[in-house]
């Protein structure tokens, strides 16, 4: 992700960012160094997001300002909970904990709100915001996933050929509803956005 910021900048001609990995539970910048942050489905990612959320506190100057996205429940976002849903119904892995660091951790507002506040925010602002998936087919869709999800990508690795066929049947008649009569696939999803001054 990094190099393809650092590409992007440069094609635009941006040369005034820098570009390189940061530990969020330990930002290597000095206190109230940065006017704002703007963390895209990454919080809720982290061992510990409280310590990541004081630290993005610390390194934004007074009045800074952070901008967060995190997935809604998986009911919600069948766009990505549907294999998962699948994979536990055949018996291939067990149900993840929901509040463990996954994708679908910050999924209550008043969650995210909290962690928030005791961060030392204000300004506190939560909402929810559907979002929508477009692909050509369920194929697209399927190779996506893949190569988007380390996990998901390991689990099928290790089924057996017909066990993939068996979960690919099943994960097409879940999400059969969302396929239009050409073949396309519009899936949905949803997000909490939230915003805060430090």
């Amino acid at each position: 992700m990094v190099e393809l910021a650092r590409a992007r900048a440069a094609e635009l001609g941006i040369s005034n960012a820098e570009f390189r990995t940061i530990d969020a539970e330990w930002i290597d910048l000095p206190t109230a160094d940065v006017d704002g942050v703007l963390a895209r489905w990454g919080y809720m990612l982290v061992a510990d997001p409280a310590t990541a959320l004081r630290e993005t506190r610390r390194v934004l100057r007074p009045g800074g300002r952070l901008a967060l996205a995190a997935w809604t429940d998986p009911s919600e976002n069948p766009w990505a909970s549907a294999p998962t849903a699948e994979l536990v119904a055949m018996g291939a892995i067990e149900q993840p904990d929901l509040d463990a660091p996954n994708m679908f951790a910050f999924r209550d507002p008043q969650r995210i709100g909290g962690l928030l506040e005791d961060a030392g925010f204000t300004e506190i602002a939560i909402e929810r915001l559907p979002v929508t998936f477009g692909f050509e087919s369920l194929d697209d869709w399927w190779d996506t996933q893949l190569d988007i999800s380390t996990s998901l990508a390991g689990a099928v690795g290790a089924l057996t050929p017909a066990q993939r066929d068996d979960l690919r049947d099943a994960i097409d008649a879940r999400l059969a509803a969302y396929v239009a009569d050409d073949g396309s696939v519009t899936l949905p999803g949803c997000t909490n956005v939230a915003a805060a001054s430090a």
